[in-house]
């Protein structure tokens, strides 16, 4: 008999009468959730449960350990899982922030249920299984040069001029979709769709400061860059 594996969604959120809402809905589209509801819980679930979960939906702000730092331990321990923070923070710097610590979408209270279930179904159709690293197979173009800087993608390694830098999983990403889309210009409803798995039409700067980021980390002069380009009114283009 074949059938389908269920999957399983670990929702951290320490406001009770939301997360009881939340889990009512998710286990109606047929998810299996598991609910924690402080940081240290979410970190003890995650960790006991590491191959079993396909998704977290993650509140920011959490007793006993902040959704920024579950994100960061789960980053650094070298975990994929889509992550969808759910956070009452609306200014940029937070949405900021979240990604930059490895979050893959950002939602912001009050929010529409159907965008929620939306947002999930599209994670776990992009990201699909977590499989362990051991299943992963290096190919020639894990490495890639440019300038002055080396990305190995299958060791997240990275340095520009023989220095070690720390990307992101999400700067990681940006990096690999240019590399494989160079001399083509993308614009930002596409980097949103494709990398942040995103609706195209949400109106975000994060695609604008991740660039900005990105050119200081690997332009010699960022306000004069060489690799990553601005194609005015049509988005962005990169060139070795």
């Amino acid at each position: 008999m074949g059938s389908m594996t269920v999957k399983h969604i670990l929702l951290v959120e320490d406001e009770e009468h939301l997360a009881k809402g939340i889990r009512f809905n998710l286990e109606e589209e047929g998810y299996r959730v598991t609910v924690a509801g402080d940081g240290a819980a979410a970190v003890q679930c995650f960790e006991a449960e590491r191959d079993a979960v396909d998704l977290i939906v993650l509140d920011l702000m959490l007793p006993r350990m902040s959704g920024y730092a579950i994100c960061e331990r789960i980053r650094s321990d070298g975990s994929n899982v889509p992550i969808l923070i759910l956070s009452a923070r609306t200014l940029s710097e937070d949405r900021t922030r979240g990604f930059d610590v490895g979050a893959n979408q950002y939602l912001t209270k009050p929010f529409e249920l159907d965008e929620l279930l939306s947002r999930v179904k599209n994670l776990l159709r992009t990201h699909g299984s977590q499989a362990p690293p051991t299943a992963i197979t290096e190919r020639p173009d894990d490495v890639e040069s440019f300038g002055r800087a080396i990305i190995n993608f299958r060791t997240h390694e990275v340095s520009v001029d023989g220095e070690s830098v720390k990307l992101t999983q999400l700067e990681l990403k940006v990096m690999r979709y240019f590399l494989e889309n160079e001399e083509r210009v993308i614009d930002r409803a596409e980097l949103l769709e494709n990398v942040w798995g995103m609706p195209g039409q949400v109106t975000t700067r994060a695609v604008d400061q991740f660039i900005a980021r990105l050119r200081k980390i690997f332009e010699i002069d960022p306000s004069s860059p060489s690799h990553f380009l601005t194609v005015r009114d049509a988005g962005y283009r990169f060139v070795r």
